[in-house]
């Protein structure tokens, strides 16, 4: 594990080709990665890309350059993503969504800091939205505790509906209200 010097920036950037083969390198040339395991029972559809041309050429790769995704960089590196997408964009429901590829960078307070600064920036870029949601299930606890660290309240909870390698988990729902995350973020800001 790599341990995060708290001087070391993190960014949010519009993907570049140099991130997309650097994602690819650490997240989809393996053939099990640590964090699709965590993904799961969302997206159980992983699989390998044999080189960067199809990586490059795949609707992963789209969905990465789109602008509803950023790539999260430490230090100048690209490890991960974060995602918005809208639900129902007439009724203003949003949700965003993180990956963490290099799983040297787990544990570092990264997905903290980059959730912070997505939801700030999506709250900003969009001014009649009242709400961001985020959904994860109940076998990733470390995304629970980062959706309660940064002010997500739990808003529903699903019991029993994603079934992966032979369990049942829940499905559970956050969410902020802008208020909410105005409120919190003065103190954020702080630390």
């Amino acid at each position: 594990m790599v341990s995060l010097d708290k001087t070391v920036p993190v960014a949010l950037l519009r993907f570049d080709k140099r991130h997309l083969s650097k994602i690819w390198q650490i997240g989809f040339s393996k053939e099990t990665p640590e964090w699709s395991k965590w993904n799961a029972p969302y997206f159980n559809e992983y699989r390998p890309f044999e080189d960067f041309e199809q990586f490059e050429s795949s609707e992963i790769s789209e969905f990465l350059m789109s602008e509803g995704c950023r790539c999260i960089v430490v230090g100048g590196q690209p490890i991960g993503m974060v995602s918005k997408s809208w639900i129902n964009e007439a009724t203003r429901w949003l949700e965003i969504g993180i990956v963490i590829y290099d799983e040297q960078w787990w544990n570092q307070g990264i997905a903290t800091k980059a959730l912070k600064m997505w939801i700030t920036a999506i709250f900003d870029e969009i001014d009649v939205l009242e709400h961001v949601g985020m959904t994860t299930w109940s076998g990733n606890q470390a995304m629970m505790v980062v959706a309660e660290k940064i002010g997500f309240l739990k808003e529903g909870q699903i019991r029993k509906v994603r079934y992966y390698q032979g369990h049942y988990y829940d499905s559970l729902k956050y969410g902020v209200l802008r208020e909410e995350w105005n409120a919190k973020s003065e103190s954020f800001y702080k630390n």
